[in-house]
This record gives structure tokens, C-alpha cells and sequence, in this order.
């Protein structure tokens, strides 16, 4: 029997954001820049998500919309967003993540703008 229990919060942060212009673009679209929110739903019934990105010099863009099914994960690369807008590259960005259930946000960042590859990830800021 797999145990379950519900964990994490309904309001995410991730403070940081950027999404370089690759030089030299990967044929592979695993090995391309980009930013991604792994979004972890350990709950009975799939949870509505939205984000709100916020920037330097212009208003927020947003929501972006996001259903991670239940007990089960999702891994959203903001450069697939493009509903209401796609994601500007080469910009500094945060994310505001609201969920109806409480999920987990881990946040990566793949930068293949040079032959050794740079990932990063950490886990997001609970704000609940």
C-alpha cells in the first residue's frame, strides 16, 4: 500500500527568473535553456494552479494556468507558456504560484549557453 499525505503549501515564490538566448540552439529540446516549476500534488483530487510572473520594469504577467492531476507530478517549462503571453528570454523574472490545494514547487534552470551544461534547482518559498 502506498502511504499518502498531503504536503506543501498553497502560495509559491520563486524569486528568481531568466531565460537566456541560447548562441547556439540545441536540436535536442532537453538540452535547451530554460526555466522550469516541478510542481508535486500528493493529494486525492488534481490542483488548479496559476502563476503570476512580476518584473523590473513592467506590469505582471499572468495567470498562467496549470492542472497537476492527482497524486502525481507536473514539470512545467516557462518557455512552453505562451497563454496570455509567452515568456520573455533574456529578462529577469519572479513567479508568484497559487494552488486551490496545497502542492510543492521545486524550481530548475538549465542554461546551455556553453558546452558545460549549468543546472541549478531549489525548492521554491512557501508563503503559507
Amino acid at each position: 500500500m502506498i502511504a499518502t499525505h498531503t504536503v506543501g503549501s498553497r502560495c509559491w515564490a520563486i524569486a528568481e527568473g531568466y531565460i537566456p538566448i541560447d548562441e547556439k540552439p540545441n536540436d535536442d529540446p532537453r538540452l535547451m535553456s530554460h526555466e522550469s516549476a516541478c510542481l508535486l500534488n500528493t493529494n486525492d483530487r488534481e490542483a488548479q494552479v496559476t502563476l503570476t510572473l512580476y518584473f523590473k520594469d513592467r506590469e505582471p504577467a499572468g495567470p498562467y494556468r496549470a492542472t497537476v492531476p492527482a497524486r502525481r507530478t507536473l514539470h512545467l517549462r516557462f518557455n512552453d507558456l505562451s497563454d496570455p503571453e509567452p515568456v520573455p528570454r533574456d529578462t529577469d523574472y519572479a513567479t508568484l504560484i497559487e494552488s486551490d490545494l496545497p502542492i510543492v514547487v521545486q524550481h530548475t534552470r538549465l542554461d546551455a549557453r556553453q558546452e558545460a551544461l549549468a543546472l541549478i534547482s531549489t525548492i521554491a518559498y512557501a508563503g503559507d
